[in-house]
């Protein structure tokens, strides 16, 4: 998923509905590559960050359980699959001089508060148009691209693998 064709300006012909849903779009675009990239990238990422905003919890990270559904051959009736474990926080950050803060949520596979709690506070931080434009340059990017790699390489990898399986007709004899 490429960031660019998810972020957009909204332009002064779009009704209030589809400017709502292009910033829900970007949102969930950038929420999920916070999930899913290193989370020693975020750390680094915050800690090279200059102008880190006061912050305060909405929700503390905690850990919990979530049924995953599946359907097979994904037409046919859903059934459970099984649990997953996934971790989710809450933050809100000051605003400056009168202006509103950004609530942030971090929701990500597995058990890692740390990472959770930094997918929110980056996703408060994106939700602020000052700052935007500096974090899909100098974050999103370079997490989106690591993230391309990865499934390029995964990708490869099982593609060595693959069998063609095909059917020899012979003539009658």
């Amino acid at each position: 998923m490429n960031m660019s064709n998810h972020i957009a300006s909204s332009s002064g012909n779009q009704t209030e509905a589809n400017s709502g849903e292009t910033q829900n779009s970007a949102r969930s675009a950038w929420m999920s590559i916070l999930a899913k990239s290193n989370p020693d990238e975020l750390v680094r990422a915050w800690e090279r960050l200059d102008d880190k905003p006061n912050w305060r919890w909405l929700r503390k990270p905690e850990t919990g359980l979530v049924m995953v559904r599946g359907r097979a051959g994904g037409t046919g009736s859903a059934f459970n699959l099984g649990e997953m474990t996934v971790t989710r926080c809450a933050v809100v950050t000051e605003g400056g001089e009168g202006a509103p803060g950004f609530t942030g949520q971090g929701y990500l596979a597995g058990r890692d508060r740390k990472h959770a709690e930094l997918a929110a506070l980056f996703d408060a931080l994106l939700q602020d148009t000052s700052r935007r434009p500096a974090l899909e340059n100098t974050l999103l990017k370079p997490l989106e691209d690591e993230l391309a790699g990865k499934r390029r390489k995964a990708s490869a990898k099982s593609a060595a693998t693959k069998v063609d399986f095909f059917t020899l007709v012979r003539g009658e004899d």
